[in-house]
């Protein structure tokens, strides 16, 4: 066991200064009416003596912690297997990092984390809350907003518990959805099939929207539910070849999914993309370059969409501090545009 280094104080860098306490005071905590020599000769002196501020007293004053809540509504074992949440939390952290704030993440495994949650929440350790992936019967929204936790989600809500114009980050799902369908009906192909993703998850239904914008009425049997996952991805495609051996494309919810139908049709000994065309969705690298073959998939911005969730509950929470307007006030929901990149598996 070492012995504890005993640090230098406020009234040591005041010292060091020649400035006053409550000088120094203002300068570490951000306040104002502080000459700008008096600031230059207090931060000199922060830099040689390594002062660092106690976050608790600087909280006291500044009425804020620098540190944001992620979220993140999916089991441990999910998050860490599937890259997209790498790289959404890659976004964010870069974004909370540029502006000095703590990253604390948060995870539920099931319905008993949620008071967890929102106990920790509601206890005033964070500034705010980052919230994505989200199920469509999930209580934390409700939870999170009775906590008073000011929040920007990822996805596109869909709320039934009346909550009004929640700030949001999403991709145009339904729009890179259509894109995908209509490279695959331009390729001639007819008997194009669906693998979904959650549907209990907007991003899932957007997508599956949208491939139904373009084949309309096409047989029910060419649409099977998935999970997102790769095993989920390998179900449905055996469920698709045993109800229509004639199909002849298949648009997946995701990259995963994806990966899982071509393990499939290799086993069944489908050519791709001669018998059958793939197209996933996200765009993630090396994945989707790697597949064998290499995978057609509708990219999204992931990492993007981490930074603009971060950036727009930053800018609320500034908002907030000057005149005290909820958070979410000053910023507007954002959704991110998708684009088809074409690769050799359609």
């Amino acid at each position: 066991m070492t012995e504890a280094v005993s640090r230098p104080t406020l009234e040591a860098v005041a010292a060091r200064a020649g400035v006053s306490r409550a000088t120094v005071s203002r300068v570490v905590n951000g306040g104002d009416g502080v000459r700008e020599p008096l600031v230059e000769r207090v931060r000199q002196a922060v830099e040689e003596l390594g002062y660092v501020p106690n976050q608790a007293a600087r909280s006291l004053v500044t009425k804020r912690h620098d540190a944001v809540a992620v979220v993140i509504a999916e089991p441990e074992a999910r998050v860490f297997a599937d890259p997209f949440f790498a790289l959404q939390l890659r976004g964010i952290s870069k974004e909370l990092t540029a502006h000095d704030n703590q990253l604390v993440l948060l995870l539920t495994e099931g319905r008993a984390d949620h008071a967890r949650v929102a106990r920790y929440l509601a206890g005033g350790h964070v500034d705010g809350a980052l919230v994505f992936s989200l199920h469509l019967d999930d209580p934390l929204p409700g939870l999170i907003r009775n906590a008073g936790v000011p929040t920007v989600f990822g996805g596109r809500p869909d709320w039934s518990d009346g909550t009004p114009g929640p700030v949001y980050v999403d991709s145009d799902n339904r729009g890179g959805a259509r894109e995908a369908v209509r490279h695959l009906v331009d390729l001639g192909r007819s008997r194009i099939a669906h693998i979904t993703g959650a549907l209990d998850q907007t991003s899932a239904v957007d997508r599956l929207d949208g491939y139904r914008d373009v084949v309309g009425d096409a047989d029910p049997r060419l649409v099977v539910e998935s999970d997102f996952t790769p095993g989920g991805g390998e179900r449905a495609m055996r469920e698709l070849l045993d109800r229509c051996p004639d199909v002849d494309a298949v648009f997946a919810a995701n990259d995963l999914t994806a990966l899982g139908a071509l393990r499939v049709l290799r086993e069944r000994g489908r050519r791709v993309p001669d018998d059958v065309a793939v197209i996933g969705f996200d765009d993630v690298l090396p994945i989707a370059e790697e597949a064998d073959p290499p995978l057609t998939t509708v990219r999204q911005d992931i990492e993007e969409m981490g930074r603009l969730m971060a950036r727009l509950l930053l800018r609320g929470l500034a908002g907030r501090t000057r005149d005290a307007a909820p958070a979410d006030a000053a910023v507007s929901s954002v959704v991110l545009p998708t684009t088809l990149i074409r690769r050799a598996s359609a």
